[in-house]
């Protein structure tokens, strides 16, 4: 048994695409569509800003296909504040917005905090209070994205761990890399994909996150990744979701379906 691995993009409306992933012609409203049956997630971004109307979480579930699923960046006005334990209203706004329409089609919620976020330990742990695990019935998992070194640290690790959220593993040149698994799935953002690769990341890049995520869904911790805590010993499978953002973000469809390439071709070998 392995879990379920999930790899696709942050959004599906980019200009650039339109040249390289998207059939010429294709209408707009159909690019979800198109999108959802070559990758298999999507990271919704949208919702940082603003919030989305529950006739649009509806219509994308019909939009995709069973087995795809939709991963939701947090409201910056969730993560973006002085005194995090004091966010209780804002969560709830939206995760009332209607995200459950998504049903079983909903991945990991993403709360990301800004480069200037730092690590205080009972503030902290009172806004992983603040994140239910389910919603009228609709499962929820949280992964948490955090880009100051001060969470660097066994702490909060430990605190993560504690409350079963995902730290989010930032493949980037600035941000720190935090491998340590903390939850029952692991969430990746690969951020350094570059225009002159058309595959944003080259060859021998590919297969070793291919490796990863084999790892990862067979509930292993790969070696060649940093761990704050020491590296785990190995557990159940885990679920995995790996989004390629930012980096040169015109390739970012290639470098999924490069993946998903290179992860089918090692499912069908061992079988």
């Amino acid at each position: 048994m392995a879990g379920a691995r999930h790899v696709g993009v942050g959004g599906w409306t980019y200009e650039p695409w339109r040249d390289n992933f998207y059939p010429k012609g294709l209408p707009q409203a159909r690019e979800l569509e198109y999108a959802s049956r070559h990758l298999s997630a999507i990271e919704i971004n949208g919702t940082y800003y603003g919030t989305q109307k529950r006739d649009s979480w509806i219509k994308w579930a019909e939009t995709v296909p069973d087995g795809f699923v939709f991963a939701v960046k947090a409201s910056r006005f969730c993560t973006n504040r002085r005194v995090l334990a004091e966010g209780a209203e804002s969560i709830a706004k939206f995760l009332g917005q209607g995200l459950i329409e998504l049903g079983p089609k909903l991945g990991p919620i993403l709360w990301q905090f800004m480069p200037t976020k730092k690590f205080e330990p009972g503030d902290f742990g009172a806004f992983l209070k603040l994140l239910p695990p389910e919603r009228e019935g609709v499962r929820l998992r949280h992964a948490i994205e955090v880009r100051h070194e001060s969470f660097v640290c066994p702490e909060f690790v430990e605190l993560a761990r504690a409350h079963d959220c995902a730290i989010v593993f930032a493949d980037h040149a600035e941000y720190p890399a935090i491998a340590d698994p903390t939850a029952s799935f692991v969430y990746a953002r690969l951020q350094q994909s570059r225009s002159e690769v058309p595959t944003g990341y080259d060859d021998g890049e590919l297969d070793r996150w291919a490796d990863c995520v084999r790892d990862w869904t067979a509930g292993r911790s790969p070696d060649a990744l940093p761990y704050v805590a020491g590296k785990p010993i190995d557990g159940p499978p885990r679920d995995a979701f790996v989004f390629f953002i930012s980096g040169a973000k015109e390739r970012a469809p290639a470098a999924a379906q490069a993946l998903i390439g290179r992860l089918d071709q090692g499912q069908l070998q061992s079988s």
